[in-house]
């Protein structure tokens, strides 16, 4: 799977529904301990300042009980009472860390619950359902004399993505069966057909311009189809049509926007497969070298050695919160604590398997795909990563018989 990143809003990058957390990299050069929370949305009138307020109070209780110091609280309490929901419409979390707030990130969807945490290293995970992974999708409004381009994804709402205008005249028939009639109706229909590949050629340029993950072509049922004919293979691709909605002004409607978000989540789904399939093939027990790993020990010892390519995360996973020891270096990382003295370290500090994973692989440039949870999908449990943690491999080592 390889397409070109995309800067997605708040900064992470997003490529084919995979993160990439360079955009962590602040968390990983400070040592902690680390104040994470993750503030949902709040109304803007005056109850949804009192609620706020409380909400501010409960997490930095939390944070005060779980012994965080009185100027990280402090700062902590500050950035949460700054966040509006104007700004931000789904919430934010918050990374603070030696009286100061290192990183403060908005959310692309609300969570579930408010969570607060004192921890040795940053809580991540619940970051990957809440601010990641949503494909970012280009939609082109068609009509016979040109399109609008817009981008939707993130939290950030609907943004422009440009447009184009073909050849204004002629572009309407006749109901007339007059020769000069029929030569001008052909004369419209050439305009129409001139005019696709030109919205053709402007729709490929701004999917390789802005990154986006998939297109969605919406308007005029006749140049709809003409455009997506013209398209470059690779946009024809990631490309799908509807009937809903248009480029006049009001043709917006709840129907347009109920098809922008299936074929997103299909997006999501025919990716995630994909690296499920991958990662199935290469899993040991195959008659080929070991090309994905699952379950804890076994990714240790993959993040030690940076063999981590992509790392996937079931969030519901029964091993996301298994014991894990670690040292000061994100390699530094053990499945027993005596293991981790035998890398140096030797005071090692016990954090959860997750967290300590997603540092190794935010550090070495790995990918993270979130794996949706059995149930959302479809997927039979057998084919998802044992424990809820697995990984394809960036280089292989031939297995050996038991």
């Amino acid at each position: 799977m390889s397409l070109a990143p995309l800067r997605a809003p708040g900064g992470q990058e997003t490529q084919g529904g995979k993160v990439q957390l360079s955009f962590l990299q602040p968390l990983f050069d400070r040592p902690g301990p680390w104040a994470t929370v993750y503030f949902g949305p709040l109304q803007s009138d005056e109850s949804g300042a009192k609620r706020r307020e409380l909400s501010v109070r409960e997490a930095c209780r939390t944070l005060e009980e779980e012994g965080a110091d009185a100027a990280t609280t402090e700062a902590v309490r500050d950035a949460l009472l700054r966040i509006g929901p104007a700004e931000d419409p789904a919430g934010r979390v918050v990374f603070a860390t030696g009286g100061e707030v290192v990183l403060s990130h908005r959310l692309s969807r609300p969570p579930q619950r408010q969570i607060s945490c004192w921890a040795p290293l940053p809580r991540l995970t619940p970051l990957l359902e809440l601010a990641g992974q949503d494909p970012v999708c280009l939609v082109a409004y068609i009509d016979r004399t040109g399109a609008d381009f817009e981008l939707r994804g993130g939290a950030a709402g609907p943004r422009s993505a440009g447009q184009v205008e073909g050849e204004q005249h002629p572009v309407h028939r006749t109901a007339s069966s007059d020769w000069s009639e029929r030569h001008f109706q052909l004369k419209v229909e050439n305009t129409w057909e001139h005019n696709a590949g030109e919205i053709a050629e402007a729709l490929n340029a701004a999917y390789e311009e802005s990154g986006a993950d998939l297109v969605v072509l919406a308007g005029d049922p006749r140049e709809r189809p003409a455009v997506h004919e013209k398209l470059s293979e690779a946009v024809r691709g990631v490309t799908t049509e509807t009937e809903h909605g248009g480029r006049a002004a009001g043709s917006a409607s709840p129907a347009l926007e109920e098809a922008i978000e299936q074929a997103r989540r299909r997006h999501t789904r025919h990716r995630v497969e994909e690296v499920l399939d991958r990662f199935r093939a290469g899993r040991v027990g195959t008659d080929r070298p070991t090309e994905a790993v699952e379950g804890v020990p076994a990714l240790v010892e993959a993040a030690r050695e940076h063999r981590i390519d992509t790392l996937l995360v079931r969030p519901d996973g029964p091993e996301l919160d298994r014991d894990t020891w670690v040292g000061a270096r994100p390699d530094q990382i053990a499945a027993r604590r005596s293991d981790a003295r035998t890398l140096g370290e030797s005071d090692p500090t016990v954090v959860r398997a997750d967290d300590a994973l997603l540092r190794a692989a935010a550090v070495t440039a790995a990918d993270v795909l979130v794996v949706p949870p059995a149930d959302d999908d479809g997927a039979d449990a057998t084919d998802i990563p044992t424990g809820g943690l697995g990984a394809l491999l960036r280089w292989t080592y031939e297995t050996t018989p038991a």
